[in-house]
């Protein structure tokens, strides 16, 4: 843990870069804005959905109780006849404060781990390109790599 004594403001100072650099991405250039579609009717669905009570949580559907039951008859009719989907629950209103703290400090561990990586594989008198080339996939590998397992189960796929 010596290297965060060693590297304690690059790591703050990504984390902030990071933290800024994907607000301005994601609120001025609408980034994301196409990632998720819009139910084709939204106010039924959700009067729908709202009645179930749903706690928040991360659900599949249909979930099966075990894996010998994803091999039955019944199990199989549910997933032909649909819908199949995984649905993210959050809890009700409009609270982005926890969120961006949680994102920043997600920011300063991806940082941590980018730096640990770079102190423990490049020697200190190591080229700029080098320091750069090494970290910065570190960190890709940290904010970008994660994402891809959605689209793995994307039903597009």
């Amino acid at each position: 843990m010596e290297f965060i004594s060693a590297l304690w403001m690059p790591i703050l100072l990504s984390a902030v870069f990071v933290f800024i650099a994907s607000s301005l991405i994601h609120m001025v250039l609408g980034y994301h804005a196409s990632d998720f579609k819009k139910l084709p009717d939204e106010d039924k669905a959700m009067d729908t959905i709202r009645g179930l009570n749903i706690p928040p949580g991360q659900y599949a559907m249909p979930k099966p109780s075990s894996m010998k039951d994803v091999r039955t008859d019944a199990f199989k009719a549910k997933m032909e006849k649909g819908p199949v989907m995984f649905m993210h629950v959050r809890k009700t209103g409009m609270g982005m404060t926890k969120n961006l703290i949680q994102w920043f400090v997600y920011c300063i561990v991806v940082s941590i781990f980018s730096a640990y990586i770079g102190s423990h594989t490049l020697s200190p008198d190591a080229a700029y390109l080098t320091v750069h080339r090494v970290v910065g996939c570190t960190a890709f590998m940290g904010y970008g790599l994660a994402l891809f397992q959605d689209a793995i189960w994307d039903s597009k796929s």
